[in-house]
């Protein structure tokens, strides 16, 4: 299976709650929800439905799998949501249990575990394994060589500050472009694959 990423970001490399005001407020952020002004249904709606379309299944942190969780069951009926209930579901956390795992089709991967079962399942044959937000988890897939694929959807706007998912541990990473497109929004959607030998 080939690990896939696709992430909302700013300007600035800002991933934290582009969804919703309440989304992720941690260190004082106060900016969710920025991605809506700039989100256009044809060219940014459609990267979301391709990737889920190759997705056979779908990977998060705890955090997103938990705003997730929340909001995607409730929606049944709309093509994308019901797509998104059926895909078996995996999510890396240290804090839930399995009883509270009640979005259809989820699985725990403890965070003790994550590296190792991460690379069974990406070892295994198959489509795509879909991560979307999930910043903590994309830098440790990052920093551990897991990503096939990263699809950034940036947005034009500066948010100061807020998370990232890139690793700060001073390695030099090379990527590839491998298809870009902008919206009338001027939201941009940059497909990248690691470089060959990197």
């Amino acid at each position: 299976m080939r690990i896939v990423i696709s992430e909302f970001m700013s300007l600035d490399g800002v991933v934290q709650a582009p969804g919703g005001p309440e989304e992720d407020t941690d260190g004082g952020f106060a900016h969710g929800g920025w991605s809506h002004p700039f989100f256009d249904p044809e060219v940014v709606g459609g990267a979301f439905a391709e990737g889920l379309s190759r997705a056979e299944a779908l990977l998060f942190g705890r955090r997103t799998w938990q705003t997730m969780a929340a909001a995607w069951p409730e929606r049944a009926g709309d093509p994308f949501a019901d797509q998104m209930n059926a895909l078996p579901k995996y999510v890396v956390s240290d804090t839930l249990t399995d009883d509270e795992l009640t979005w259809e089709n989820s699985r725990l991967i403890p965070g003790d575990k994550a590296v190792a079962r991460i690379r069974e399942l990406r070892e295994t044959a198959g489509g795509d394994l879909a991560v979307m937000g999930s910043p903590t988890l994309v830098r440790m897939l990052l920093r551990e060589g897991l990503v096939d694929e990263l699809r950034l959807i940036h947005m034009p706007v500066l948010l100061g500050g807020g998370k990232t998912i890139f690793p700060d541990d001073g390695e030099l990473r090379t990527f590839e472009l491998v298809s870009s497109v902008t919206s009338g929004t001027g939201a941009q959607v940059s497909t990248y694959r690691p470089a060959a030998g990197a």
